[in-house]
């Protein structure tokens, strides 16, 4: 039984040959190399990852757990990414200015997160082609996510936005707060109840 359990439990090894699928194909030294500077960390329900103020230098993958990523406007909370299983998030702008953030990040569950040192993977980029493409793809795929939620809500009518959500992030729409959703899609709760019931019935 210890053995299977032991089999169960997912190690540094299985994030970087995850990552490795994800975005970059790798040699064994390489697949070492990015094992090396991988750094676990558990987060709590309602801890925070990341406050305002402090200065982003991770990338982080969220190996189990839900996370959001938000600001103050006006002193109200604005939802700018919800992020699950198997997804990159960071704060770009203080990450690559070195500068204190603006953003916050908060773990909605129970969350085992592998974080990416920049400096780390900077450094390691320099003498591994493969891993140089796996920075590239990550920074890449970072952007097309602030593109595809910034066109969303500029351009999709509240329905839109609900079912693109469902299509895109089925997990975060089964497990996140609707509070957080309806923020997310730039909507009042009560639209948010709207707009599932019509989906529902439609």
């Amino acid at each position: 039984m210890k053995g299977i359990m032991e089999k169960l439990q997912i190690t540094t090894r299985d994030i970087a040959r995850e990552l490795a699928r994800k975005y970059s194909t790798m040699t064994l030294d390489e697949l070492d190399t990015l094992e090396s500077i991988l750094v676990p960390r558990k987060f709590a329900k309602g801890e925070m990852i990341l406050s305002e103020g402090e200065i982003c230098k991770d990338i982080y993958y969220i190996e189990k757990g839900l996370i959001r990523q938000f600001y103050f406007k006006n002193d109200k909370e604005v939802t700018e990414h919800i992020g699950s299983d198997g997804e990159i998030f960071m704060c770009i702008e203080s990450l690559f200015k070195e500068e204190p953030t603006h953003l916050q990040v908060e773990s909605l569950e129970t969350c085992q997160i592998y974080c990416l040192p920049k400096m780390r993977l900077e450094q390691v980029a320099l003498h591994n082609v493969n891993i140089q493409i796996l920075y590239r793809k990550i920074l890449e795929e970072s952007l097309i996510i602030s593109q595809v939620h910034a066109d969303l809500v500029r351009f999709e009518t509240a329905q839109n936005r609900y079912l693109r959500l469902c299509k895109m992030k089925p997990q975060v729409v089964l497990r996140a707060p609707l509070v957080y959703i309806a923020n997310y899609l730039q909507m009042t709760p009560e639209t948010l109840s709207r707009v599932r019931s019509s989906s529902l019935m439609g």
